[in-house]
């Protein structure tokens, strides 16, 4: 995302304007779009350098963590968040599970022809945001105009890099049997916050994404001294296919108990009403934490003490199980398997 700049006639119209093929052809009016919109709402001394890639500084003690996310969903701003902060949360949230301090982001836009130039600046501003609110910089990145009708607005991609601590090791293979499964909060927010603004459905209660950027919990949990094995944020698939996952990494099986796992009444209204189940339901501010069961309470009390654990429970435990069944005691007592989600419950909804 080359920052040099030009002088030109007149500025972007950002209020009544719209995004031309033009402004992802490499001349003059992509410079001016990168200059005036994303240039200056992410400005730093990384991004200003100008070039195709970023110098960065020399990394601290540790191992270099990279992710990569793309973000297609739709609608585009939704209650409690929007593409923006979502493209952000949801790459830093994949290095904090590695037990990462996330540092820098890349981002890469495919814009449609025709979009509003208002619009895609009140997603930069909140991308922008997002990144203060979280520590990083956005320090490079891409834009291309595909033509009308062959795209839906705007889609990101985000990558990013960050530091591991020395001495620690979070992976999806390490589940051991014996080991506690912890929830730091509600299931299902973001999925149904999409889905109701998506359907035009509207309940007593309204329904909130509960898309937030989770390494400061994280951190938290790490400098407990509690023995981590597993951390994994439940998105696409939810909290059923997250376990799997991890069962199968791992070759173990899980037993969870419904009664412990907290979903807000209005998403379990929602829910029922839609015949979905919470436990296949998107969550991009929500995470699970395996550790070793002598630790599970002292890790649930500073989950709880964070904002983002406050509702933090513990729901399970990891067991042998060589076929790698994740099953759950219902609350009427019995028992049943909670499989893989087969095909796609929600579309576009992150």
């Amino acid at each position: 995302m080359s920052t040099r700049k030009t002088a030109y006639v007149r500025p972007l119209d950002l209020k009544h304007g719209r995004v031309e093929m033009s402004h992802g052809a490499g001349g003059r009016a992509m410079a001016q779009l990168i200059s005036e919109l994303f240039a200056a709402a992410f400005d730093n001394p990384f991004l200003a350098q100008g070039n195709d890639g970023a110098l960065l500084p020399p990394m601290p003690n540790g191992r270099l963590v990279m992710s990569c996310d793309a973000h297609v969903v739709s609608p585009l701003f939704f209650s409690g968040g929007d593409i923006g902060c979502l493209s952000v949360h949801g790459t830093v949230n994949d290095l904090a599970m590695m037990g990462a301090q996330p540092l820098y982001l890349a981002a890469s836009f495919i814009l449609e022809e025709g979009f509003a130039l208002a619009e895609l600046q009140r997603i930069v501003e909140s991308m922008a945001r997002a990144a203060r609110e979280a520590g990083v910089s956005i320090v490079t990145g891409d834009t291309k105009v595909v033509e009308r009708g062959k795209g839906d607005g705007v889609f990101i991609t985000t990558t990013g890099v960050g530091i591991a601590r020395e001495g620690i090791t979070l992976s999806g293979d390490l589940a051991r049997p014996g080991d506690k499964i912890l929830l730091s909060g509600t299931l299902g927010d973001h999925g149904m916050a999409i889905l109701s603004q998506r359907e035009g459905l509207s309940f007593d209660a309204p329904i909130v994404s509960d898309t937030a950027a989770l390494h400061g919990l994280v951190a938290t949990m790490l400098d407990s001294g509690a023995e981590l094995h597993v951390l994994r944020d439940p998105t696409r698939g939810g909290l059923a296919t997250t376990l799997n996952e991890i069962a199968q990494q791992s070759g173990v099986g899980m037993m969870l108990q419904e009664s412990a796992i907290p979903v807000n009444p209005t998403v379990a209204a929602a829910c029922e009403f839609l015949g979905l189940d919470p436990l296949y339901v998107a969550n991009e501010g929500k995470l699970v934490a395996i550790c070793a069961a002598q630790d599970a309470e002292k890790l649930l009390a500073v989950m709880r003490a964070h904002p983002q654990g406050s509702r933090a429970a513990i729901m399970g435990e990891v067991i042998e199980d060589s076929h790698g069944f994740v099953q759950m005691t219902t609350k009427f007592g019995g028992r049943r398997i909670v499989d893989w989600l087969t095909g796609e419950q929600l579309p576009r909804i992150c």
